[in-house]
């Protein structure tokens, strides 16, 4: 065998470079417009009805029951004409006192109840939070005539305290989601600051609350929604008074007034509405943050 026949059995010849599978891009763009459109859908969906109703309050009564979706023309007038004809400020009043009062006094009685039930160990921890999960369970007109009485008796009736004093009690819904939040806040923050000394209000001042700030927020939101656009309650306690009206059962009022013009209606719906909204925009990050970090541990 020559030398050049060992050369060439010893030359090691190199790997062909592997191809590369092609990307399958129509598959990719494929699943990124499908993605994208059911996203869009959505956001369609909900959207479409506020545009209708806004759409709608600046249309006169003569157009509303037509098949046109565009003004023609903009009647801006229907926005003035709901100021003029209810007393729709005092109204803004009540609720924005309902809603306040009603979260604060909420807070103040549920957050030490949720505190207790999540960090303290006590004899009928668990009977009591059972209590508490049938009271959410309990509709509000089984209770809705006895409760009347009490307030008729104690003069309260034709009033919003009826509506606002009971949560001084403690709310049952705001318990138990003020304690699913606080059994996510480890045990061990607690535990040192009563080995420095503090109470166990001092450990919930000092230590839960400043941790607890995103659901205690989502609470209050959800309180003042609810107090915001109560109307069985109003109409059980304030309907023979329209000075107390909120703007709930004022705007049931006022469509029972204006029924035939949709245009009036739907503006005073879309004044109702804006406040709810923008609340709920600046508050929204912290409203999510509580809702997402409420129940992680049961």
């Amino acid at each position: 065998m020559t030398s050049a026949t060992l050369t060439r059995s010893k030359t090691v010849v190199p790997p062909s470079p592997s191809r590369k599978k092609p990307r399958r891009r129509g598959t990719a763009l494929f699943a990124w417009i499908a993605e994208h459109t059911v996203l869009v859908a959505l956001g369609i969906l909900f959207v479409a009805p506020i545009v209708f109703v806004a759409l709608t309050s600046l249309m006169g009564s003569d157009q509303t029951l037509t098949a046109s979706l565009w003004p023609n023309p903009f009647r801006w007038d229907n926005y003035v004409t709901v100021f003029t004809t209810v007393p729709l400020l005092q109204w803004f009043g009540n609720s924005a006192l309902y809603a306040v009062l009603a979260t604060v006094f909420m807070l103040v009685s549920s957050v030490p109840a949720a505190y207790a039930l999540a960090k303290i160990k006590f004899r009928g921890a668990n009977v009591l939070f059972t209590v508490i999960i049938i009271a959410m369970l309990l509709p509000p007109q089984v209770t809705a005539i006895p409760i009347y009485v009490m307030w008729s008796n104690l003069g309260l009736t034709g009033s919003l305290w009826p509506l606002i004093l009971p949560n001084l009690l403690g709310d049952a819904f705001s318990i138990f989601l003020l304690r699913q939040f606080f059994l996510t806040i480890p045990t061990e923050y607690a535990d040192a600051a009563r080995i420095d000394g503090n109470g166990e209000f001092g450990v919930l001042w000092r230590v839960v609350l400043p941790m607890a700030k995103p659901g205690i927020a989502a609470t209050a939101i959800f309180m003042f929604f609810n107090s915001w656009n109560d109307y069985y309650g109003p109409l059980l306690y304030t309907s023979e008074n329209p000075d107390s009206w909120p703007v709930a059962y004022g705007l049931a009022s006022f469509r029972g007034v204006h029924g035939t013009d949709w245009g009036l209606t739907m503006a005073m719906t879309m004044l109702v509405t804006i406040p709810v909204v923008l609340i709920f925009f600046f508050a929204q990050r912290v409203f999510v943050e509580g809702i997402t970090l409420t129940g992680v541990k049961g």
